[in-house]
């Protein structure tokens, strides 16, 4: 059986691909997730819709999102990740419960925004 800290290994090697609606398979059906900036998703099908809306955000804003650092132990994982854009980078870290192989939480929290263009 996959640890959590693999499961979530799992997800940014698939979120690293560029389709974010490929990572649906590893949320529980009764998974919930919740995002600073877009709000609180429950179950996998409202998921699902947001992984189709940040296909089109991450596109269209040029961001790229990659993990620092993942780590965790027994059902719990978290990521240390940064996200860079025109508009400057961001970090942030991802706390996640894995249940049976299956994300069932996640939470993101980020930093306020650094713009690249400031002196």
């Amino acid at each position: 059986m996959k640890t959590a800290k693999e499961v979530i290994e799992t997800f940014w090697e698939i979120q690293d691909g560029g389709d974010y609606t490929k990572v649906i398979n590893l949320f529980a059906e009764n998974a919930l997730f919740e995002d600073p900036v877009y709000g609180t998703f429950n179950g996998k099908a409202e998921i699902l819709d947001f992984m189709k809306k940040m296909n089109i955000e991450v596109h269209s804003r040029e961001m790229v999102f990659r993990a620092k650092k993942i780590d965790g132990g027994g059902e719990v994982a978290w990521a240390q990740w940064i996200v860079n854009s025109p508009e400057g980078e961001v970090e942030g870290c991802g706390l996640y419960r894995v249940e049976n192989e299956l994300i069932t939480y996640y939470k993101d929290y980020m930093n306020a925004p650094s713009n690249s263009n400031d002196g």
